[in-house]
């Protein structure tokens, strides 16, 4: 296929020579693929074609397409849920990455939005894992990202997200504040414990409520109060409910060190239980401005899997 591609130069790129900047976008791709590109010098700066392989300032838009470009395919079916005066609101669903990967670049939410909406140069304001769906927030432009990630705190009053668990809680509602860190000595070095309040950590509180018990699963709420990495996984693995799919965090993490080792078989795969973990970014309250009312950003696109996986397990999903 042909991929059509939008980059805007951050400060710290500018002064690079373009070529050697756009080169370094792409590390993995095939070497003759590369070179027809580079020969077809069809990339536009600020929409005007470039001559020759000029330096790049911050802030400068380019724009090119890249002929044979292949990648793994993703959930594309991005969604806006809500428009404001320099803020969107978009549905991103599970697999679909926020921002480029080594695997994934011309699919991911940043570029399908600046390809497939009127917002050119749409920064993201914060990032959910590949395989957590639902409510991303994005500056429509440079300036509106600028705004308002240093007030991002204060922006999210609330943000609401749903799990589908392993096992039923003997809680309707539980409350965990603890420190996260990694563990030096973990064969998993992403992964977040739960630490001693003695020991060097990140403070983390969330909020739990059960909304619906099923066949040896339970559909959780959970209200982040801070927003540490992995941190509502960490939390549900640590209280002996880790979230349904969790490469990492269920199973002991078996399935994500055998992926590493390139051994995982189809019957890990089938203990999983869904192709991503059951975890949903539901809702998100606002505050645009201090005479503002909140604004409640509510996203119901939950994923097949996920539905599929309610109906079996007799879990209402409403």
């Amino acid at each position: 296929m042909t991929a059509t591609f939008t980059d805007i130069v951050a400060p710290k790129d500018a002064g690079k020579p373009l070529y050697d900047f756009l080169r370094s976008l792409f590390p993995y791709l095939d070497t003759a693929v590369w070179q027809a590109f580079e020969v077809s010098s069809s990339v536009q700066i600020d929409g005007q074609l470039a001559e020759g392989n000029p330096e790049l300032v911050a802030g400068q838009v380019l724009d090119y397409r890249i002929a044979n470009y292949a990648e793994p395919e993703v959930d594309t079916q991005w969604q806006l849920l809500w428009e404001g005066a320099d803020l969107i609101a978009v549905h991103k669903p599970p697999s679909l990455p926020v921002s480029r990967t080594t695997r994934n670049i011309h699919n991911t939410l940043v570029q399908l939005v600046r390809r497939q909406s009127p917002w050119k140069q749409a920064h993201l304001l914060h990032r959910l894992d590949l395989d957590t769906g639902g409510i991303v927030l994005m500056g429509k432009d440079q300036r509106a990202a600028s705004h308002w990630q240093p007030k991002l705190a204060e922006l999210m009053q609330r943000k609401v997200y749903h799990a589908v668990v392993e096992g039923n809680p003997q809680w309707h509602s539980h409350e965990m504040k603890c420190k996260l860190n990694t563990l030096a000595d973990s064969p998993i070095r992403c992964q977040m414990h739960v630490v001693a309040d003695h020991e060097k950590g990140k403070a983390s509180h969330t909020r739990f409520r059960v909304l619906a018990r099923g066949q040896g699963h339970a559909l959780v709420e959970c209200q982040l109060v801070t927003g540490r990495k992995h941190q509502i996984r960490a939390h549900l693995a640590h209280l002996g409910h880790a979230i349904v799919g969790d490469k990492i965090y269920a199973n002991g993490g078996d399935f994500y060190l055998k992926r590493l080792a390139d051994a995982v078989t189809d019957a890990d795969r089938a203990r999983l239980g869904a192709r991503h973990h059951l975890l949903f970014a539901h809702e998100v309250e606002l505050k645009l401005s201090q005479d503002a009312p909140e604004l409640v950003v509510t996203n119901p696109h939950y994923s097949e899997d996920w539905r599929e996986f309610c109906r079996r397990h007799q879990l209402p999903l409403d």
